[in-house]
């Protein structure tokens, strides 16, 4: 058996990436993966990452990611930048027999967009999952793990098990994966309840 912890959407927030780390580091996970959004809103972002390499998480790009890449002058490059300039598009592993591929927001390459399948309230919209199966009907990969659009689920899209462990600092998440049995647990972070849909529209609570 082997655990895989996931995480997404970090937006530069310390604290609830270290204890997702804490809590994978003591369930015994054979590899963290991180589904992109690694900067954005928050400004933790050199002490964000510094936590990802120590913890030797495999991460995608993220849409804020190349907003910030492209946003910052190349005479400032730095530590962040390098990383966020080395991040993959996509990644993919083959763990205890199942194939996984990770991608931001939708594959094969897409960072906007996403997989939404929860109405406002956190409920499956089956039209949504009924869309996403149809679209998955050809998809070649036994789990694809997603984040970006704050929406905390797992869910089998036709044959493939999708899973968006929602974002860290917003929806208060992360996911514990354990293969081959192919079961996810989503955890809460910061002592609080998950928030499983986190929409911008209905909270302002970030510095513009």
């Amino acid at each position: 058996m082997a655990l895989v912890g996931i995480i997404s959407d970090v937006h530069a927030t310390v604290a609830p990436v270290s204890e997702a780390m804490t809590l994978f580091k003591n369930a015994g996970v054979s590899q963290i993966l991180c589904a992109g959004d690694i900067a954005g809103y928050m400004t933790q972002l050199d002490e964000t990452i510094n936590l990802l390499r120590h913890y030797e998480c495999r991460t995608v790009v993220g849409n804020h990611d190349l907003s910030y890449l492209k946003n910052i002058d190349s005479d400032s490059e730095n530590a962040s930048f390098s990383y966020l300039k080395s991040l993959p598009v996509s990644y993919q592993v083959r763990i205890e027999g199942k194939s996984l591929y990770m991608v931001h927001a939708q594959p094969p390459d897409g960072n906007h967009g996403g997989i939404k399948l929860l109405d406002k309230n956190g409920q499956l919209n089956p039209e949504r999952v009924e869309y996403w199966s149809n679209i998955l009907k050809s998809f070649e990969y036994d789990i694809l793990v997603i984040g970006h659009t704050h929406q905390v689920f797992a869910e089998y899209l036709a044959d493939t098990l999708v899973i968006n462990p929602g974002s860290s600092v917003f929806n208060n998440s992360c996911a514990l994966l354990r293969l081959p049995e192919m079961t996810v647990e989503m955890l809460p972070l910061s002592g609080k309840k998950i928030e499983h849909t986190w929409n911008w529209a209905d909270h302002v609570i970030y510095a513009r």
